[in-house]
């Protein structure tokens, strides 16, 4: 029986789970967290720097939304890809310029990121980037 090489073989996911307080002031840590476990997962520079930057944005996209107390945020590292998960709240919020500040974080991660998906129970935005794809969406 031969054995399968290590290269060959799925590597489980892994999952690490976040939780810091909704406020944009703690974006450095999520977003410094996010590039440490895609160095982890083995992904490269470039990789690195998108999901660190996607984690930053997907961050205070979330914290926008009103998010009460500490908000979880779980990240998960598989062989080929790295999933962001982030709580959302239920708050829409009224002024212009969170309302723009808002659309232009959806498309920096429409641009960074491979997916982009909002599910609605629970309310959560997931992220989803792939290793080696220079070209999101």
């Amino acid at each position: 029986m031969q054995e399968e090489s290590e290269s060959t073989t799925a590597r489980p996911v892994e999952t690490t789970t976040l939780s810091v307080p909704a406020s944009a002031r703690y974006a450095r840590v999520v977003r410094m967290t996010a590039a440490n476990l895609a160095s982890i997962a083995e992904f490269g520079v470039d990789d690195v720097e998108d999901i660190r930057m996607a984690a930053e944005e997907a961050f205070v996209y979330a914290c926008a939304t009103g998010v009460s107390g500490a908000m979880a945020i779980s990240f998960e590292l598989a062989r080929d890809c790295v999933t962001m998960r982030f709580e959302l709240g239920d708050a829409t919020p009224d002024d212009e310029e969170t309302q723009t500040s808002m659309q232009y974080a959806t498309l920096l991660l429409d641009a960074l990121c491979d997916s982009r998906e909002q599910t609605a129970d629970p309310s959560t935005l997931v992220l989803v980037k792939r290793l080696g794809h220079a070209d999101a969406l």
